[in-house]
């Protein structure tokens, strides 16, 4: 018997959240971290604890916030601190074990840029910034990314160098004295990407169900380098999706304002 549909950015969401333990603190970005992190927490890890970069912690909100000044994060946290705290003693402090991030641009060795496309002085695109991600990339025991996969995104040099993952790869984190691992983890709407050992480049490690080599490598902008033994990714069970997907409804409702559809009027 077949399992439920679902959609490649579902898959991707499940697969991310996933990748998270019910002990982890995780530093979690607006977007698809925000989805990922909290699936996770209303299903496999009801403990995890999420912080936000407003100062919030042990958040849980019951819609996905817009931004990280929402008032949801705050109102369901455990409690909220000044931001200074939150980056010196939270996160600077080797509290955080997990940061979660997502990506305008990414290049193999897991840099990140959300800054500009083009030249810095003259851009073809403003991007939002780094925000905290810069110290968040660098502070938190261990990052995993997550974003669509697209030419556009997945490039051979990023145009700006907001959040450093492994540099050059190798050992350049270690050269530079960052002590935290960096990014252990990619997952995209196509598969899931691990750092080598060695080198540091991203390697597709499991393939979503369906998704073949050649489409992985004809929405990245460099040679894809494949594990020995990939995987299949296991497909979102019913509670995932189901939870994924009311979650998704309460905030498109409450965004625009109008009543909770998993209530009755």
């Amino acid at each position: 018997m077949s399992g439920p549909a679902f959609t490649p950015d579902e898959m991707m969401t499940v697969a991310a959240s996933r990748a998270l333990k019910n002990d982890d603190v995780c530093f979690v970005g607006i977007g698809a971290p925000s989805a990922a992190c909290n699936v996770a927490r209303l299903t496999h890890a009801p403990d995890i604890t999420l912080i936000y970069e407003s100062g919030t912690i042990g958040t849980a909100p019951d819609v996905l916030p817009l931004s990280i000044g929402d008032g949801e994060l705050c109102d369901t946290a455990v409690t909220t601190v000044g931001v200074p705290e939150m980056f010196r003693y939270w996160l600077q402090g080797g509290r955080v074990t997990i940061g979660f991030l997502g990506a305008a641009q990414l290049d193999r060795f897991g840099n990140i840029n959300t800054t500009v496309i083009g030249d810095y002085a003259h851009p073809r695109t403003r991007l939002p910034g780094g925000g905290g991600a810069p110290e968040i990339a660098g502070s938190s025991g261990e990052i995993f990314i997550t974003m669509k996969q697209s030419l556009r995104g997945m490039v051979e040099r990023i145009d700006f160098f907001t959040s450093f993952g492994h540099g050059e790869g190798g050992d350049h984190r270690q050269r530079l004295g960052i002590e935290t691992k960096g990014p252990t983890l990619l997952i995209t709407d196509l598969a899931i990407w691990r750092p080598d050992p060695q080198t540091k480049e991203f390697t597709v490690v499991s393939l979503h169900p369906g998704v073949t080599k050649d489409e992985v490598q004809a929405t990245c902008g460099w040679t894809v380098k494949f594990a020995d033994h990939i995987e299949e990714t296991p497909p979102p069970t019913d509670l995932e999706l189901t939870t994924l997907r009311d979650l998704k409804a309460r905030t498109k409702a409450a965004h625009e304002g109008r009543p909770d559809p998993g209530k009755a009027a």
